[in-house]
């Protein structure tokens, strides 16, 4: 997925370069994404606008249009979030671009697997990056769709592979892995939304009856699998500690920046800098069961307690 943002963004705004330097992305995507256009713009002399989000992390489709420039080339805006699960306006967002004659990329890497997909047409877009892993596929194989003719210029070089887009010998079991679960796994989606909408629902119940806790995850528009909240008076590290001596798997955002210090930059986005270092996410999968979110409900008073007291 890293390489597949690297490769959508870098190749496409090289490329792009002499019609124009203005780059679009939002404030809450994954550093995969902001972090490419922080290099464009700190070294390769682009001008990068960011677009704010709503207190549910949500872009606007009428920023998008008021921050379109005549010299604007490259628009890049998640299909969904990895931290709260809002799912963005893809489609129309990836329409208005299109409108314009301006190319669009969306990470969809949280969006395979857990929303329905009947085609790539769906999201309008000239570039869609996706990653196995996130629908039970293998770790370390991504995919790039690039809508023809489009040709972003590569970020590897050596031989002349993938029609001189991306140098290297390919990874022929993880491309292997990644088509079986494709097919597998994302027609329908192999996490179920109706299963894990009782789940969600039983998981945000039991949170919402603890005292300095607030869901930051949409109540719609959101990804089944994703429930995301704060804690006052708490930090992340704390509460996370409290969750693994219980045997509990969560995460304070990212699952990517695991061990991370900083605050959720999504989290600071949304308006929520009070709340920025001490979000928790809980992700459902095919396997959850009622009783592990019972469990989850029964032990997370006292963990949030005591993370409460330090």
């Amino acid at each position: 997925g890293t390489e597949a943002n690297n490769l959508a963004i870098f190749g496409a705004a090289r490329l792009l370069k002499p019609k124009g330097k203005h780059l679009i992305t939002s404030a809450i995507e994954h550093h995969a994404v902001l972090h490419c256009f922080d290099y464009l713009e700190n070294k390769e002399g682009f001008e990068v606008t960011r677009l704010p989000v709503n207190s549910e992390g949500r872009v606007s489709v009428n920023d998008l249009k008021s921050a379109i420039r005549a010299d604007t080339v490259l628009v890049s805006i998640m299909a969904a979030n990895n931290e709260i699960g809002t799912i963005q306006p893809v489609a129309e967002l990836g329409a208005i671009c299109r409108q314009r004659g301006i190319i669009f990329h969306t990470d969809a890497v949280q969006w395979f697997g857990k929303e329905p997909f009947e085609n790539i047409g769906y999201f309008n877009a000239d570039l869609v990056s996706i990653c196995a892993h996130k629908f039970h596929g293998p770790k370390g194989a991504g995919l790039l769709y690039i809508k023809s003719p489009l040709h972003p210029d590569p970020i590897l070089f050596g031989g002349g592979h993938e029609n001189e887009r991306r140098a290297g010998t390919e990874n022929l079991p993880a491309i292997i892995g990644l088509v079986a679960a494709l097919e597998k796994f994302v027609k329908p989606p192999v996490f179920e939304r109706t299963k894990l909408q009782v789940l969600a629902a039983k998981l945000i119940a039991a949170i919402e009856k603890i005292k300095g806790c607030e869901l930051v995850s949409p109540r719609e528009n959101c990804l089944a699998n994703t429930v995301s909240f704060v804690v006052r008076g708490a930090d992340s590290i704390g509460l996370l500690a409290g969750l693994d001596l219980e045997g509990i798997c969560a995460s304070s955002g990212s699952a990517c920046s695991a061990g991370s210090l900083e605050p959720s930059h999504v989290i600071l986005a949304i308006g929520r800098k009070d709340a920025a270092n001490s979000l928790v996410r809980f992700s459902l999968g095919r396997d959850s069961t009622a009783e592990e979110v019972d469990f989850v409900g029964a032990a997370l008073p006292e963990i949030i307690r005591r993370a409460q007291l330090g």
